[in-house]
């Protein structure tokens, strides 16, 4: 019983009372008063939420970090009685929403929509909702609340940075010896005709086959022995370090610009995450096929591919991975590693301070690959790190000859990983 309805009531008892005790009639007649108010609101607060319909509208359901998002959000009444106040509490999980707001006096079979914008600040898959809708009498002595679940939802993709350059270790050249791989992409290596798919692009039909044969047929395709670039990215939990904590305090009119740079979020994940999504940016507008090895919260393996629909999927994985992982680096390496064609780049991507990602690299080049070592330094993210520990890991990957580099916290991603390919080494503490 909230405080309006203790007035109430102790209105109603001291009039009835004192009509009890001096047999006016002004007490009884303040007695029923109170009495058919509390009746009355009661009663209102029962129909205040009858015909609200209440709906979200987002202009587009996959954003990216540092981006704008933008939804309508609409309430409808389709009662003959006019609502006089209503609540709208947005309980989405984005963080720095700000879809909450009072609607007063919404006439019968009206319509009041207004625009929510939320700067996106953290990466990750959200529902819309749900939304809480509170509404009462006109004297707040009773309130009822409705909730409408979450029909649509949001993919937030990590932020991306362009880079000028990285190194390209040599694989397999163009020309050479055919991969024996069928790929759903169209490449200089034709490798036989199968029977027409639906959806299957127009480009890819035989019209010689499909004559002959009197059905449609389709042209198949091997991989072009291009080599492949893989990214390998730990996300074992236990070599995880630093605060998970995000801006959202922004100048107002920032939320007018499109795109704005947000810093990183101070964890040696999602300095991972950034790296391992710029650099599959990087390649695949070189035109190399990227794949992706992770084990986190699910295991994620997919296959090297070309084309933006590729960069799409792999921002997917970045946009809903977590640090949730079991298996160290060398222990992935060594159950996937020999599944790659051989000459493979294969970019490692570690924040531990063991010598996994030595071994992870020595693995690799040991099956024929061409390892690149990305080590994101945790000793600046915990300053309680021994350092001498992360000083013996870059001695040893120093030692092997491969190309390396280092990201501490607050770096520039963009002017660590730029640099000429011809550069053997990168980085140093």
């Amino acid at each position: 019983m909230n405080t309006p309805q203790k007035i109430v009531i102790g209105l109603f008892l001291l009039s009835l009372l004192s009509g009890v005790i001096s047999g006016a009639s002004l007490y009884y007649r303040l007695a029923y008063f109170w009495g058919g108010l509390w009746i009355f609101t009661w009663l209102y607060s029962r129909i205040a939420l009858r015909g609200i319909e209440f709906k979200r509208v987002a202009r587009y359901h996959r954003s990216q970090v540092g981006q704008i998002f933008e939804e309508r959000i609409e309430v409808t009444n389709h009662s003959r009685l006019p609502r006089l106040w209503l609540a709208i509490s947005d309980e989405s999980g984005m963080v720095g929403v700000k879809g909450s707001r009072v609607i007063s006096y919404l006439k019968s079979k009206e319509t009041r929509s207004y625009f929510v914008r939320t700067r996106l600040i953290k990466r990750g898959y959200y529902s819309l909702g749900p939304t809480r809708i509170l509404a009462g009498d006109p004297f707040g002595l009773f309130s009822v609340e409705k909730n409408f679940p979450a029909n649509e939802y949001l993919l937030v993709y990590p932020m991306t940075v362009d880079l000028e350059g990285f190194p390209n270790p040599a694989g397999w050249i163009s020309g050479g010896e055919a991969i024996r791989r069928k790929t759903h992409q169209i490449t200089p290596n034709a490798a036989g005709v199968r029977e027409y798919i639906p959806g299957d692009p127009m480009s890819r039909i035989h019209w010689l086959s499909t004559a002959r044969r009197n059905r449609l047929m389709a042209k198949e395709f091997e991989l072009d022995p291009l080599a492949e670039v893989w990214i390998w990215l730990d996300a074992s939990k236990g070599n995880q370090y630093g605060e998970l904590t995000y801006k959202i305090d922004f100048h107002p009119r920032e939320l007018w610009r499109p795109v704005v740079k947000l810093p990183i979020a101070p964890t040696t994940f999602e300095y991972q995450i950034v790296t391992a999504a710029s650099l599959a940016k990087y390649f695949l507008r070189l035109g190399r096929a990227v794949g992706l090895v992770s084990k986190g919260n699910n295991f994620y393996v997919l296959p090297a591919e070309r084309g933006y629909r590729q960069l799409g999927k792999l921002l997917e994985v970045f946009a809903i991975l977590e640090a949730e992982g079991d298996l160290p680096l060398p222990v992935l390496v060594e159950s996937q590693g020999k599944l790659l064609p051989r000459g493979s780049t294969a970019i490692l991507i570690n924040a531990s301070l063991d010598m996994g990602l030595s071994q992870s690299a020595a693995l690799l080049a040991g099956l024929g690959h061409r390892p690149i070592a990305i080590w994101v330094d945790p000793t600046t993210f915990d300053k309680t790190l021994d350092r001498e520990m992360g000083e013996r890991l870059v001695d040893t990957i120093h030692s092997q000859g491969i190309p390396f580099f280092i990201i501490q916290c607050g770096d520039e991603i963009h002017n660590v990983l730029s640099a000429r390919s011809s550069s053997p080494l990168q980085g140093s503490l």
